[in-house]
């Protein structure tokens, strides 16, 4: 396969140095350890490119569920209503507790308005003030008990049902959000199998699993945070500021001034927190990478005595994580005795001035016990909403991750007319096929060939040369860029991609095995198979031999990456897998490399059989493993610069027979000296 090459990009004006490489390094091991980690609650340091354009794609995943996100509002604004006016319904119990006070210390069978005045002529102005502005205040009769009780029910029954619609909130988003990261799943999942082998090819695996894994958990929680924590944030600021206005005007600037002070810390300290964090995780991600490779190596680490050197750039690196670490977490920490700070001076504020209005007589206490909780009610939703920008912006960046993968181009779908597969005995043609993976860099130019029904077909070559890119075209992997493959006479660009796939068994130099039982694994072949064919595949395969030393026999069940088979065994179960198939045409690319030189030359017994009546394709290194078969195509650059039988191409002493030269007659010339 040819490398791509990398489009040019443009600099832009004021850009940012370009990165070295040990600092995309880093960058990506430490994305890679924050996505491994969920200890910290650090927020990854990615941003979206585009992120108004991605933020809107990804809130708009919500507009199947518009009704039920009204629904939320209104019950989070009764949510917030109800939460709101129970400050202020318990600064009313307060002033009937004070008022009754009051009353306590007044004669009793005189008015309020005789006891202020008699308060003045002893001049106990404030104290008459207080009594003045304390309502229906009755001297004597002490505290009222049934209005303290009935105003503690009614806030108590506030509470609650605040509670139990915020709950209800929640629970509906939840649910809401779960529904719509289960469709976004589902999305790409049928995304990926749309998508041509192409794509597969530039990006790689680990990158593709975290955007499908990670990426969609990560806006997962994001939403789920925000959007319940913005909608209640946003509507507790203004029903609280409405209440502190209602109250008094004058201790409502005066909660206000803490928003630009806020403000002022989130701006100074927060980007540095951040950017901090961003240095910390790419210094865990390069101290695991070393601890990694360490471990992976570690009997050649101590083979070429290099423990100490590797416990010097440990303990370097471990140093560096350190210093990131105390400075992020000094930083990160700060922020909230700040924000506390503030909020302490805005409450001493809004105490002194109260206590002076309630002095005075302009305010009741109640009301200023109200705004006290008002106050705190206030700056809550606020540093919520400050903290919950680096969320959005991480999840944001995820979900453009998330849409370019969305938005990527696919396979050309099947023609919904597309025609059945032609009968026949089989044979197999390629006219002037042409083929590139790179446009700029042609691989197979101008390729012909024919197999008869039945023939063992050959491919050898140097790497590179495209011999599993001509089976990959057969498969329809890759879309022709000129010429034609026939099968019965009948183009399979024409046929459904499953159609022209179905009748071909392939078995890889990597042998891939899924987690379950070895039965399961060989009947993946075909999934009508009996027992009784499973059984007769696994004898002519030889894997029957290895199946009864193992605990369960057939029912023993593959471990993560078939840990419990050898690389040899694993490859005998793919093969048994294609002997159940029942192909008309087999691929076979490499498929003895990882047996030893006996297992090898049964199973060449084995693929013989199997072979016989199928069209076989054969690509293979080791040059003894194909001696005996019908056709040999050998490739060098994309084209077939020889083909016979291996006694004609040797006699030829072209390129196969150097190939063959270079295997075993060098090998020759080494034993002899």
């Amino acid at each position: 396969m040819s490398e791509k090459t990398a489009k040019p990009v443009t600099p832009k004006k004021d850009a940012a140095p370009e990165l070295t490489e040990d600092e995309k390094l880093e960058i990506e091991l430490g994305e890679q350890a924050r996505i491994a980690s969920d200890s910290w609650d650090s927020v990854a340091p990615g941003k979206a490119d585009n992120f108004k354009q991605s933020f809107g794609r990804m809130i708009g995943l919500l507009r199947p569920y518009k009704v039920a996100l009204v629904a939320v509002t209104l019950m989070g604004a009764a949510g917030v209503v109800l939460t709101v006016l129970a400050p202020r319904i318990l600064g009313r119990a307060t002033d009937a507790v004070f008022t009754g006070f009051l009353s306590r210390q007044l004669p009793e069978g005189v008015t309020q308005e005789q006891a202020v005045e008699g308060l003045r002529a002893q001049g106990q102005d404030r104290v008459a003030d207080m009594v003045a502005a304390a309502g229906d205040l009755v001297p004597g009769a002490g505290i009222d008990f049934d209005l303290l009780g009935r105003l503690l029910l009614t806030v108590l029954a506030l509470y609650v049902a605040g509670a139990l619609l915020m709950w209800l909130q929640g629970y509906i988003i939840n649910v809401i959000m779960v529904r719509a990261m289960w469709r976004l799943r589902e999305q790409v999942e049928q995304k990926i199998n749309r998508l041509p082998l192409a794509y597969f090819d530039k990006v790689q695996r680990g990158e593709l699993i975290s955007r499908v894994t990670n990426d969609i958990d990560n806006i997962t929680q994001t939403m789920q945070q925000s959007l319940s924590t913005a909608l209640t944030s946003i509507l507790t600021v203004i029903g609280v500021l409405i209440m502190m206005f209602s109250i008094s005007w004058q201790l409502a600037l005066i909660a206000l001034v803490s928003i630009p002070l806020m403000g002022v810390i989130f701006g100074i300290i927060g980007p540095k927190s951040q950017a901090a964090f961003g240095i910390q995780w790419r210094k865990v991600g390069r101290l695991n990478a070393r601890v990694e490779e360490s471990f992976s190596g570690h009997a050649l680490v101590k083979v070429f005595g290099r423990r100490q050197d590797f416990q010097d750039k440990f303990r370097a690196e471990n140093d560096e994580l350190y210093k990131a670490s105390f400075k992020a977490q000094f930083l990160s920490g700060i922020i909230w005795p700040g924000m506390s700070f503030i909020g302490n001076l805005t409450y001493v504020g809004i105490a002194v001035v109260g206590g002076l209005m309630v002095a005075n007589g302009g305010l009741r206490l109640g009301s200023v016990q109200a705004f006290i909780q008002y106050s705190q009610m206030f700056t809550q939703p606020l540093s919520e909403l400050g903290g919950m920008a680096a969320v959005v912006q991480s999840g944001t960046a995820s979900a453009e991750r998330v849409f370019q993968l969305l938005d990527e181009d696919e396979q050309n779908p099947d023609a919904p007319d597309a025609p059945a597969p032609a009968e026949g005995d089989g044979t197999i043609e390629f006219q002037n096929v042409a083929f590139s993976y790179d446009p700029a860099h042609p691989l197979i130019t101008d390729l012909s060939f024919s197999v008869r029904p039945g023939q063992t077909v050959a491919i050898v070559g140097p790497t590179g040369a495209g011999k599993t890119t001509l089976v990959n075209l057969l498969m329809r992997f890759y879309e022709l860029d000129g010429g034609r493959i026939l099968v019965n006479g009948q183009d399979i660009a024409t046929l459904s991609r499953h159609d022209a796939r179905a009748r071909t068994g392939m078995v890889l130099q990597d042998p891939w095995l899924f987690a379950g039982t070895i039965r399961e694994n060989i009947r993946y072949g075909r999934q009508s198979a009996t027992d009784e064919e499973i059984l007769a595949a696994a004898q002519a395969t030889y894997v029957d031999r290895f199946v009864h030393s193992l605990p369960h026999g057939y029912d023993t069940v593959l471990e993560e990456d078939a840990a419990n088979l050898s690389a040899g065994e694993k490859q005998l179960l793919t093969i048994a897998r294609a002997f159940v198939a029942q192909p008309s045409v087999l691929i076979l690319d490499e498929a003895t490399s990882s047996v030893d030189t006996r297992t090898e030359r049964l199973l060449q017994q084995a693929m013989a059989s199997l072979r016989q009546g199928r069209t076989s394709f054969v690509i293979a290194h080791r040059l003894s493993t194909i001696r005996d078969a019908d056709l040999i195509l050998v490739m060098e650059h994309g084209a077939i610069v020889e083909k016979g039988t291996h006694e004609e191409l040797i006699v030829a002493e072209g390129a196969y027979h150097r190939l063959y030269q270079s295997q075993f007659a060098g090998a020759l010339v080494e034993e002899e000296a």
